[in-house]
């Protein structure tokens, strides 16, 4: 139920917003040089002559059918969009998080090991930098750096024009579909367009991941049995190793679940900077264009992969750490 209230009220909140948009979608498909009877017929088609609650209720009717509508941008069902752009961003996001969390938990158990010292101040410096710098600046410097200077890594796009025409995509996930194709270069053409937008994505992971890391295990080293242990002469790594990561490993799973959630909404601008075709994309096009059917079928779909990330996260962090259990 709780999830159900939760994604109406998200879908309601996206629908009020795009009624406030000044973007006229009619005005968007007739053309510029329209004529106010075109443009007022293409409203009526649309339904956008309707008051927004008898909109917002057609649409819940629709969607209680599985149907998300069609797209105004490209003419084909939503919900078929959805399902070709999801495995793309999915692909890009779990890479991202795979990197993101290995450097992020390894950072912050490095700065929790000796709280104070030079390793933590270059962990925290560094974590403070990937809060602070803008994905969509990273993303064009490394573009520039690394694409059209160096030519070390792969430019916009999941593959060259060379491939992209020959190669089938059936899951839509490229690395796979590469490597099945057996096409000569085809993998490692895939690879290298996704290098820097994993590093990017995956640099904002680790920021969050990192500070948020240190952050549980500084506060359960300050925990009276911790305290004890090393009054004791327990060394503070095999402390930290045997006790205290133990103890917060539900914490840190749950730290992790709800960066790659966050990787699955944030993409957006990652994926307009690399002209990447996933769910971040497709949305950024939907709102230029007004595209209300798209803006809902996406916005459902990113909070529906959020709740269920989260709810995953939940079952794992109860099955690692039972006490967890009371507070989800």
């Amino acid at each position: 139920m709780t999830l159900l209230v939760t994604l109406l009220g998200l879908l309601l909140f996206t629908f009020l917003l795009t009624t406030l948009s000044p973007v006229d979608p009619a005005l968007r498909i007739a053309g510029d040089r329209a004529s106010e009877a075109t443009l007022a017929q293409v409203r009526s088609d649309l339904g956008l002559d309707q008051p927004w609650p008898v909109r917002f209720g057609s649409y819940l009717h629709q969607l209680s059918q599985g149907d998300l509508g069609v797209s105004n941008t490209s003419s084909k069902p939503v919900l078929e969009d959805l399902k070709r752009a999801l495995p793309a961003t999915l692909e890009l996001a779990t890479l991202s998080i795979v990197l993101g969390a290995s450097l992020g938990l390894s950072l912050g158990l490095l700065a929790a090991w000796q709280p104070g010292g030079w390793i933590d101040t270059l962990v925290r410096l560094f974590s403070l930098i990937g809060y602070s710098v803008p994905v969509f600046w990273l993303g064009l410097l490394m573009l520039l750096l690394f694409y059209a200077t160096l030519q070390w890594a792969g430019g916009p796009g999941r593959l060259d024009d060379a491939f992209i025409y020959t190669i089938e995509l059936p899951s839509g996930w490229m690395l796979w579909d590469t490597w099945r194709s057996g096409e000569e270069g085809a993998l490692s053409n895939a690879f290298s367009h996704l290098v820097l937008p994993v590093l990017v994505l995956g640099f904002y992971a680790m920021a969050g991941i990192c500070r948020l890391t240190r952050s549980a295990l500084l506060g359960e080293m300050g925990k009276e049995y911790v305290i004890t242990a090393l009054a004791k002469g327990a060394g503070r790594g095999r402390v930290l190793f045997r006790h205290v990561l133990p103890n917060v490993a539900g914490t840190l799973v749950v730290v992790v679940a709800l960066a790659y959630a966050g990787l699955l909404e944030g993409s957006i601008l990652t994926e307009t900077v690399f002209a990447w075709p996933g769910i971040g994309r497709y949305l950024t096009t939907a709102l230029f264009a007004g595209d209300v059917p798209a803006i809902l079928g996406s916005t459902l779909l990113i909070g529906l992969c959020f709740v269920v990330v989260n709810g995953i996260a939940d079952v794992l962090a109860g099955m690692i750490d039972p006490r967890t259990r009371e507070l989800l």
